[in-house]
């Protein structure tokens, strides 16, 4: 759901400037946007005092800086025995993600958004949740998986619902491409799976064009269920939305596509 923007004479509320001032602690600093690819657009957005009380009080144990060097996965979830990482690329306000890690608390989630109000609202939800398998980076999920992750270093990557550009023209802003499914493909261990999601029917056949390209990548709903032509029936672990639920009560389709690394 988009937000709209605030005018542009409106003073900041007290909410936007504790948030503002508790993100400038944590967020990068002057990094550089040097390819073509991003994994987001910024969006307008408002924050709750709440998110702003969870960024101060949570942020410092669970963002995760960007840094422009690999990282060690197990020491940044502070775990002796090593447990399979997720990487999830733009979680919005963090409702699907916190369900998900609830769910599976021997799973490692680190999740990108560069949506302010969202990593708020995240936050809040690891708060009230005790969840402790989530870390957050603040910062386009291509950059990090191009300078903090090495490759073959993922079990499993989930992109739910990304921005589908609806016009024609706008196409080539969708996220799911060749690059980025290449890369993608390499940042997974064999067996690794790329989970993708969307309700909009014209952005999962380019999906499924994109990723059933990829040489690196399988479907594995291609044989087990041959009736979906290449979908895979929604994962037991990821939710219903309430977004999801008022669309399907509405006749809208959603499509679940599930590759696996070779």
């Amino acid at each position: 759901m988009g937000h709209a923007a605030p005018s542009p004479n409106a003073k900041p509320s007290a909410d936007d400037e504790a948030f503002a001032a508790a993100f400038a602690n944590h967020a990068p600093q002057d990094i550089p946007f040097r390819r073509t690819i991003k994994s987001f657009v910024r969006r307008a957005g408002r924050t709750t005092l709440g998110q702003a009380k969870a960024f101060e009080e949570l942020g410092p144990r669970f963002l995760l800086p960007y840094q422009p060097a690999a990282i060690d996965l197990g020491a940044t979830f502070g775990g002796a025995t090593p447990h399979p990482v997720v990487l999830e690329i733009g979680f919005g306000m963090g409702e699907a993600t916190a369900h998900i890690a609830a769910l599976l608390p021997e799973t490692n989630f680190l999740c990108c958004e560069v949506h302010e109000p969202g990593v708020g609202a995240l936050l809040k939800r690891i708060g009230e949740q005790h969840l402790q398998n989530i870390r957050i980076c603040a910062h386009d999920a291509v950059e990090v998986l191009d300078h903090m992750l090495p490759e073959q270093s993922l079990d499993g990557i989930h992109i739910f619902f990304p921005d589908p550009w609806h016009k024609t023209k706008h196409n080539k802003r969708r996220l799911i491409q060749p690059a980025l499914a290449a890369k993608l493909a390499a940042h997974l261990k064999a067996g690794g799976y790329l989970h993708c999601a969307t309700d909009w029917q014209p952005y999962a056949e380019q999906m499924l064009d994109v990723l059933g390209a990829e040489p690196l990548l399988k479907n594995r709903a291609a044989a087990s269920h041959p009736e979906l032509a290449g979908y895979a029936p929604k994962p037991h672990y990821r939710p219903l939305t309430k977004f999801e639920n008022r669309g399907l009560k509405l006749g809208h389709g959603v499509w679940d596509l599930v590759f696996e690394r070779q």
